[in-house]
């Protein structure tokens, strides 16, 4: 009998379950060689779908062949037909074959029940088990839990469900003997020495909370492995041209040959020129030291993209690297930074591209067939992403963020403007970062001018960065600042606030005066009025006046931006009002900056936007606080505003972008946010639990001695809780410029699906996509103003009515007259 694994296209041969696992388990042997885990990606890649070789699963292949067409997801657990009701669950056999097989043989050979090495052995039979019966929900809770039955209930789950027996009857030989030959004692003594060195933990302390996370995030990189295994797989098998694209090797030599041919056309023709250069060979020659993490501090407008990029390249030859990745802030400068390495790189003969721009998720949350066969796994040479995907990529649920994890091995990831982490983020960054750089061959350069003090965080049990001697890549960064000063800081704040009169009518003075003035606010709704009031004015000339914010779409900004540098460039006057975007790296020269109060660290990257190329001996940043802001659900500006007045009134006369004094500000900040820093949960979503460190780590809360499983994690309520607290946004598109093409194109080709032409028109209709938060969403549906491209398939649009080309998205259709409330 042929086991089917996917059905084929008409006049095509379909999958077999055989030949779906043997390349499953290959690829998954080479994601999970990079921490030493081939073995186990062999396996695991080879047991993951064993239960689709049962008569159940069988039938219904028949059925979606007959009845259902190729295009549905046979991946599938629920199934809902006449011809077959009922849930055919496949992925729980494969688990339940490692725990009944191998748990014996761990057991047998570490017979000591209080040690250590019989801890570690118990965990790797559970870390297979639950990568297997894990790969279509997402990682599962280790334990019980008010939303969940656990690791347990799924391995002690009735054969008649999960059909084990029948299928070890029938499973190819070739496979079986496969799997055999790897599950031995000797396997589990390897790998019981791998994790003591890979995790270095005593589980005699079961309250060591950084033993733990290691432990659950080896445990995620080998499930991200077969992941990306088996959607890989599938999307071959669709798109057999697929495979000739992956897992190409960057020739770095040659990218390295085109930066230093690009450093020589660089003119000096100042002082910041020099300065510029010196920070650039400084990264040269460190290039060749040892993997590990490194800061790059350096004043804005320092030339920190070509420099780190320099050193990556670099680095990337000397340590044979995959891929150097990106990690920026704001989707504002992914663009730039991209089109800036891509002038270094890309020619046109070039036989793939260099970047890859990964601007948000258009994916669905619910993978679908179509998402799965062409979602975004980070396979290229230099990939530039936003802090959000990172962030999901370590911590969310599900399925589609967690593929991408293995990519982060024998990399460079630069972390652009790692001031910009979110708080509650830090001691789940540092772990994870710790861990890449220990033990995947990881290398991290945290680049900033205001470097936070991730190395000196309170709670060291939590987790402190590992940051080694030597570990800044330029010398005498105090020096370097003091090179570099160009602009001055002035405390304008008044004890009643600045009206939105008065603020308009100080952007007006300044231009006057510099001719170019750019304002930054910390809300949306603030950027709004201070456009509208100075557009009512009539006092500036339409070209002239701008508005930027997040709810334009990637390739609206850039034409903004564009027009802004083009003015600036021409001495023609430029007033520009944005939201803190515009902070992180743009590239923009203004002869004057208005800030509303917020952090030190955020003022700072607001003055890199100020005579950022030295054309005036020293230039003003003016500090106000508006009389009327609404920023108390906006925590990190709040608690940065407030530290910031303390740094004022203590270091008042003195230069507030000093080094020491930014330490100080980091200092004060952290020490008032410590209790912030392990991403605190509602206890009523969360079975009690305190916070998401604890879920992915001990899970104290739901602990036991009473259980024999080693790992306590509950990583399905962590991912569930991390994407309805932190990144609860979600994209759509736009119908900006080439964007209403785009979605007509989308809409047509989902109803003849070509999966090649789908995942093109995904990747092109990031650059006109908007990220929106629940309540924006919401307010946009109630005026039905979104849409799907097709039933279920999980990726929306706007109506055109509601995109405004001052604005972006607006919650009411654009020729009706806004309200601000302040």
């Amino acid at each position: 009998m042929a086991f089917i694994a996917h059905p084929a296209k008409i006049g095509s041969a379909h999958q077999s379950v055989k030949t779906h696992l043997i390349e499953v388990g290959h690829l998954a042997a080479k994601y999970a060689a990079k921490i030493g885990a081939q073995d186990v990606g062999v396996l695991i890649g080879l047991l993951h779908d064993l239960g689709k070789y049962s008569k159940a699963f069988q039938d219904y292949m028949q059925l979606i062949i007959r009845e259902l067409g190729a295009n549905y997801d046979p991946d599938l657990d629920d199934v809902d037909s006449k011809s077959l009701k009922g849930k055919i669950d496949h992925s729980s056999a494969g688990a339940q074959w490692i725990f009944q097989n191998l748990l014996p043989i761990a057991l047998k050979a570490f017979p000591d029940r209080n040690s250590t090495d019989q801890k570690l052995a118990t965990a790797v039979v559970q870390i297979l088990a639950l990568c297997i019966a894990s790969h279509h929900s997402g990682l599962i809770d280790n334990l019980p839990s008010e939303n969940g039955a656990g690791f347990l209930a799924r391995i002690k789950k009735p054969d008649a469900q999960t059909h084990l027996h029948e299928c070890i009857q029938v499973v190819d030989a070739e496979v079986i003997s496969s799997v055999e030959a790897i599950a031995t004692a000797e396997f589990i003594k390897a790998m019981v020495n791998k994790l003591k060195s890979i995790v270095s933990i005593d589980l005699s302390n079961d309250r060591d909370i950084v033993a733990a996370f290691n432990l659950g995030f080896y445990t995620k990189f080998l499930f991200s492995s077969l992941i990306d295994a088996d959607r890989v797989n599938s999307a071959d098998f669709e798109n057999p041209d697929y495979s000739q694209h992956r897992h190409l090797k960057p020739d770095w030599t040659l990218a390295c040959q085109r930066i230093e041919t690009f450093v020589t056309t660089l003119k000096t023709r100042n002082t910041v020129d020099e300065i510029r250069k010196q920070i650039s060979d400084n990264c040269l020659k460190r290039a060749v030291d040892a993997q590990g993490i490194y800061s790059l501090t350096v004043p804005t407008g320092g030339g920190k993209t070509y420099s780190s990029l320099r050193f990556a390249l670099h680095h990337a030859k000397k340590h044979q690297l995959d891929r150097i990745f990106y990690i920026i802030p704001y989707t504002s400068i992914i663009e730039q930074n991209a089109e800036a390495i891509r002038s270094v790189l890309q020619r046109d003969d070039d036989p793939r591209p260099w970047v890859l721009e990964h601007h948000s998720n258009l994916e669905p949350e619910q993978q679908t067939w179509h998402s799965k066969l062409v979602g975004e796994n980070w396979d290229a040479p230099i990939v530039l992403t936003t802090m959000v995907q990172f962030l999901e990529t370590l911590l969310s649920g599900g399925t589609r963020g967690v593929r991408r994890l293995h990519q982060l091995a024998n990399s460079v990831i630069v972390f652009d403007e790692i001031q910009a982490l979110p708080i509650n983020c830090i001691h789940l960054f540092n772990n994870s970062l710790n861990f890449l750089a220990a033990h995947c061959k990881t290398t991290a350069v945290l680049c900033t001018a205001t470097q936070p003090l991730l190395h000196q965080v309170q709670n060291e049990h939590k987790g402190r960065l590992h940051l080694p001697t030597g570990n800044e890549l330029v010398p005498d960064v105090g020096e370097l600042f003091q090179q570099l000063k160009r602009v001055e800081i002035l405390d304008k704040t008044t004890v009643a606030g600045w009206s939105l009169e008065e603020i308009a009518a100080l952007a007006l003075e300044q231009l006057q005066l510099k001719q170019s003035c750019l304002i930054i606010v910390n809300t949306k709704n603030w950027a709004q009025a201070l456009f509208k009031s100075v557009q009512q004015t009539k006092q500036v000339e339409t070209e002239a006046l701008i508005h930027l914010s997040t709810a334009q779409c990637p390739v609206h900004r850039k034409l903004l931006l564009a027009r802004v540098r083009q003015r600036l460039d021409a001495g023609l006057p430029v007033l520009c009002f944005s939201t803190q975007l515009i902070e992180a790296g743009v590239d923009v020269d203004f002869a004057s900056v208005i800030r509303f109060q917020a952090g030190l660290d955020s003022l700072a990257q607001a003055a890199g936007r100020c005579n950022r190329n030295g054309r005036q001996q020293t230039a003003q940043v003016y500090v106000v606080n508006p009389a009327k802001e609404t920023i108390d659900l906006l925590p990190d500006i709040k608690v940065g505003r407030d530290t910031t007045k303390r740094i004022f009134n203590e270091f008042k006369g003195q230069d507030f972008l000093k080094p020491e004094v930014m330490q100080q500000y980091f200092q004060y900040y952290f020490f008032d946010r410590s209790k912030e820093m392990s991403y605190p949960l509602k206890a009523t979503a969360t079975n009690g639990a305190n916070d998401l460190l604890n879920l992915l780590s001990v899970n104290a809360r739901n602990s036991s001695s009473n259980t024999p499983l080693t790992l306590h994690q509950a990583f399905m309520t962590a991912g569930k809780a991390f994407k309805a607290i932190d990144a609860p946004t979600q994209s759509l598109i736009v119908p900006h410029g080439e964007g209403k093409a785009l979605i007509t194109d989308l809409c047509a080709v989902n109803k003849k699906f070509d999966a090649a032409n789908y995942y093109q028109l995904l990747r092109r209709s990031q650059k006109y996509s908007v990220n929106l938060f629940p309540n924006v969403w919401e307010k946009l549906q109630q005026q039905k103003a979104i849409y799907e491209i097709a039933d279920g398939e999980g990726v929306y649009y706007l109506d055109e009515r509601f995109y405004s080309e001052d604005f972006g998205v607006c919650t009411e259709p654009c020729a009706e007259q806004h309200n601000f409330v302040f």
